[in-house]
C-alpha cells in the first residue's frame, strides 16, 4: 500500500477542493432527465407560449393601444418569454428532487462525495439548461414570426440566465421542504404562480394604483420580465442597472438558503 493511502483517512475526500467529477456526472444527469422528455419539457412550453401569444392577439386585436410605446404584442412577447424560462427552470429542480424523495432513491444523489456546494450546482445546471433552451426556443420564433429580434442581446441573455438561476434556486429550496406531491403543487400556485402573472407580464406596472405599483417593484420576478424586455424591445418600467442589482441579490440569497439545506441535510437526511 502506497504512502498516500496511509495520509487518506476515513472519509476524507479523495478529489481535492471540488469534485468536478461529481458535478458534471449529476449536472449530465438532470439535462439528460428533461431531454429524454424533450417534447414535454421543451416542446410543450414552446406550444403554449404562442397559444398565449395567438389568443391575447385575438382578444385584444388592433383595437389595444400602445404600451409604452410599441404594439401590445410586442410588449407581451418578452414577458411570455421570460415567464415560460422561470416557470421551466423551477419546474425542473422541484420536479428532480421530489420525485426522488417521494421514491425513496434521494439517498443516491446523497451518498456520493458531493459538497452541498456541488449538489446546488448540479440541480441549477439541469434548470438553467432547461431555461436556455425553452429561451432560445422562443426568442427565435418571436424573430421569425413577429419581426422581434433582440434589442440588446447581452442584457436578454443575462437576465435569462438570472431567471433560471433565481427560480432554480428557488425550486431546490421547495423541492427540499416539500414532503409530497400536494406541498409541491401548493408552493407552484400560491407562491410561484402569482409572483409570474403579478409581475408586469401582461401589463405595464406604471398603469396600476400606487399601492400596487410599490408592491410590484417588491417582486424580484418583475425585475427579470422587465430587464428580458429591455434586453428585446429595448423598452422597461424601470432601471435594467437597478434590475440587474435586485435579481442578483434575491438569486444569491435563494442559491444561498438552497445549500445550507443541501449542506445539513435538512429533510432529506434521517
Amino acid at each position: 500500500m502506497s504512502d498516500t493511502s496511509y495520509r487518506i483517512g476515513l472519509g476524507e475526500r479523495r478529489f481535492g477542493r471540488f469534485n468536478w467529477m461529481g458535478l458534471r456526472t449529476l449536472a449530465g444527469r438532470e439535462i439528460t432527465r428533461f431531454l429524454v422528455v424533450w417534447t414535454q419539457t421543451l416542446l410543450a412550453p414552446l406550444v403554449t407560449s404562442a397559444l398565449f401569444l395567438m389568443i391575447f392577439n385575438i382578444a385584444i386585436g388592433p383595437q389595444r393601444g400602445d404600451v409604452m410605446g410599441v404594439p401590445f404584442l410586442t410588449f407581451l412577447a418578452p414577458g411570455i418569454l421570460m415567464m415560460t424560462v422561470i416557470q421551466n427552470a423551477f419546474a425542473n429542480t422541484t420536479s428532480s428532487i421530489v420525485i426522488t424523495k417521494v421514491q425513496g432513491n434521494i439517498v443516491d444523489t446523497l451518498m456520493p462525495p458531493l459538497s452541498g456546494l456541488e449538489i446546488l450546482l448540479g440541480y441549477l445546471a439541469g434548470g438553467v439548461a432547461r431555461g436556455l433552451l425553452v429561451a432560445l426556443g422562443i426568442a427565435l420564433g418571436l424573430g421569425l414570426t413577429l419581426g422581434i429580434w433582440p434589442s440588446h442581446p447581452l442584457v436578454a441573455l443575462v437576465f435569462v440566465l438570472l431567471g433560471a438561476c433565481f427560480l432554480g434556486g428557488l425550486g431546490i429550496v421547495a423541492g427540499v421542504f416539500a414532503e409530497k406531491f400536494d406541498q409541491m403543487a401548493a408552493i407552484t400556485n400560491f407562491i410561484v404562480t402569482p409572483l409570474a402573472f403579478l409581475s408586469g407580464t401582461f401589463y405595464s406596472v406604471s398603469a396600476l394604483p400606487p399601492v400596487l405599483k410599490t408592491l410590484s417593484y417588491l417582486n424580484p420576478v418583475f425585475y427579470l420580465i422587465d430587464g428580458v424586455r429591455f434586453g428585446m424591445i429595448g423598452t422597461s418600467d424601470s432601471s435594467p442597472w437597478l434590475g440587474l442589482v435586485v435579481c442578483s441579490g434575491a438569486t444569491f440569497a435563494v442559491c444561498l438558503l438552497g445549500w445550507a439545506m443541501l449542506r445539513t441535510g435538512y429533510r432529506l437526511k434521517a
